[in-house]
């Protein structure tokens, strides 16, 4: 064994062969740098090149090693001609061995004959009565070893050392060039898929089911039909008022469906004419219309695999019910303007604020596609109808839109109960917006009841937000009575009676409302703050 220090060339050698020799050494490394630009699996296009240089002699066989990350020891990564069990084997210590040592010295190792050098340890396996030679050179990177490539050379090789060395030098620093540019593209991979990751969390933090707000009884039945329901495919009919989060449902179906990790696609039907409409479900061929300049493919292409979520849906016109029932039922559809076909795996889930039903009576909808809509229905109650829910929904807007806009404030007793008071008619979307209002002109601290005149409506203002005027009790004049002639009347009304009535009053207004106080109190005129008075006082049972 001896560390290798290459020849300098003879002079007087034979120019002709040595032109002839440095071509094909070129055009070989030629194939190898082709090879390993080839394809993306690098271990592959290693192996390959390997063939390479035992199919032009270089080597019988051949094989590379790695330094691992945390110890100075080579453990095999490629090798051509060698069986699964002895690569478990082939791993070498720094100095072990003359693989070990060519890491440990940096400098080529060559073995002229294997058969009587105790320094080739032969861990990889049997070798052939043709293999009489070893040569393993290092892989250097800033000065240091990060890997052997080592070969095994017959006897009947017919290049010598000088020539095995050079190649296998330039090879292996093509090999390491490789798996240095594949480092980098499986690092940035994974870095954009991190980055991914990170956005599509960020961008849909406000859906996730988890965060959506709500402990009323009725929000909680909602919660309970979404877990049940989502899993599936099946066709859901989101309804419920403007404003009550039918989108932020629909994306928690989405998130909690099989195909949580295929397109979202949303599309507003009110907020589009019919012609473009059409264009945008279903996508256009190049020259169906003046201005479809290239082909675009439609929200139900762009959403295969995934959930397409369509608002207003009944707000769609008797043409476009027709062919959205088509696909509904086929799962397929033409561009506008083509004639082919395409087939498409869509779970739909329309939103509407509508009566349906009425407009199937009137038919303004056909009703074969409401039928084909409400598979599963899924009602929304209106903030009026979750009382529970609108502190919460204050008090989670409030410090949402404070850490957005740097600002620190609270409400006194009195202003939370003027905001519990309102009906809210625009549901959450109203409330959200308000909260947003209050924090952008509130000054920073307490915020009194006062101070919310600028952020509610004007008649809501006017009609609850006035400062209570005393009643004052005329005064009492004490007279004699005159007389006045006898007539049979029924008997007088008593103070008892009164509260009586009063008591069946609140009763039957709790009971037209559904136990709803703030109803109740619009109904008999009362702010929520009066009624919940009267409640205990009667004793009234809800």
């Amino acid at each position: 064994m001896m560390t290798y220090s290459p020849n300098i060339p003879n002079r007087e050698e034979c120019q002709t062969c040595a032109l002839t020799f440095a071509y094909k050494e070129i055009n070989l490394l030629y194939e190898i740098a082709v090879i390993l630009t080839s394809t993306v699996d690098i271990n592959e296009s290693i192996e390959k090149s390997m063939r390479k240089l035992k199919q032009h002699g270089y080597v019988e066989r051949c094989a590379l090693f790695k330094k691992k990350e945390d110890a100075n020891e080579l453990e095999l990564l490629i090798s051509i001609d060698l069986e699964s069990h002895q690569k478990k084997m082939a791993t070498y210590r720094f100095g072990e061995g003359a693989t070990g040592l060519a890491a440990k010295s940096r400098e080529p190792i060559v073995i002229e004959n294997i058969h009587n050098n105790i320094n080739y340890l032969n861990k990889m396996g049997h070798i052939s009565t043709q293999m009489v030679s070893y040569v393993a050179v290092p892989l250097l990177q800033d000065e240091e070893a990060i890997g052997v490539i080592s070969a095994n050379i017959g006897k009947n090789s017919p290049l010598d050392f000088d020539e095995i060395v050079r190649m296998l030098t330039i090879v292996g620093t093509l090999f390491v060039g490789s798996m240095k540019v594949q480092q980098t593209i499986i690092k940035e991979k994974e870095s954009l898929t991190e980055l991914k990751t990170y956005y599509k969390e960020e961008m849909q933090k406000d859906y996730k089911f988890e965060n959506i707000v709500g402990k009323s009884t009725k929000m909680q039945q909602v919660f309970g039909m979404i877990n049940t329901v989502a899993p599936t495919d099946a066709t859901i009919l989101i309804r419920g008022e403007t404003g009550t989060g039918k989108e932020l449902i629909a994306t928690a179906i989405h998130n909690l469906s099989r195909r949580q990790n295929g397109p979202f696609i949303k599309l507003n039907c009110a907020a589009i004419s019919e012609t473009l409409l059409e264009s945008e479900l279903f996508g256009h061929e190049k020259g169906a219309f003046t201005d479809a300049r290239e082909l675009r493919k439609g929200r139900f292409e762009l959403a295969d695999g995934g959930t397409l979520f369509l608002d207003e849906i009944g707000d769609i016109t008797p043409s476009l019910q027709v062919k959205l029932l088509r696909i509904l039922q086929e799962q397929e559809f033409e561009r506008v303007g083509g004639n082919k076909t395409i087939k498409t795996n869509v779970r739909l889930v329309a939103a509407t604020n509508r009566n349906l039903e009425d407009m199937v009576r009137k038919g303004e909808f056909r009703e074969d596609l409401f039928y084909r809509l409400n598979v599963i229905p899924l009602n929304l109650p209106p903030l009026r109808e979750r009382y529970e829910d609108v502190k919460l929904l204050i008090e989670h807007y409030l410090h949402r839109f404070m850490k957005e806009h740097r600002k620190n404030m609270s409400f006194t007793k009195g202003a939370m109960e003027v905001l519990l008071e309102y009906p809210w008619p625009g549901n959450i979307r109203e409330l959200q917006n308000t909260m947003e209002r209050i924090v952008l002109i509130c000054p920073d601290g307490e915020l009194q009841p006062q101070m919310l005149n600028h952020v509610l409506p004007f008649n809501y203002q006017k009609l609850y937000m006035q400062p209570e005027i005393p009643v004052v009790a005329p005064p009492v004049y004490i007279t004699t009575p005159a007389p006045q002639p006898y007539q049979e009347s029924s008997s007088p009304m008593t103070k008892k009676s009164l509260l009586e009535l009063e008591r069946e009053a609140i009763v039957q207004a709790l009971m037209d409302s559904h136990g709803i106080q703030t109803k109740a109190a619009r109904l008999l005129g009362m702010t929520a703050r009066q009624i919940g008075y009267k409640i205990k006082q009667y004793g009234i049972e809800l």
